[in-house]
């Protein structure tokens, strides 16, 4: 497996334009700030641009996603 290939794996179904789809479904408040507050306690969270450093992905936004999924399984 290539290197781009194993990054859109570990990145999962979702993509960053998926925010900007109305019809994409999203997660409540409560299940937002779960999985915000996980990423946040992650040594894998950069803070400085609150970005994943396993799949790239501005976690700020893509907690909201219903579909996102964490890439190492922590919700």
């Amino acid at each position: 497996m290539t290197a781009w290939q194993e990054y859109k794996q570990r990145m999962g179904v979702t993509r960053p334009w998926d925010m900007l789809n109305p019809s994409t479904e999203k997660v409540d408040d409560a299940e937002e700030s779960m999985r915000y507050s996980m990423c946040n306690d992650c040594p894998e969270f950069i803070k400085l641009t609150k970005q994943c450093k396993q799949c790239g992905c501005f976690m700020n936004l893509k907690v909201k996603l219903k579909a996102a999924v964490c890439p190492i399984g922590k919700w």
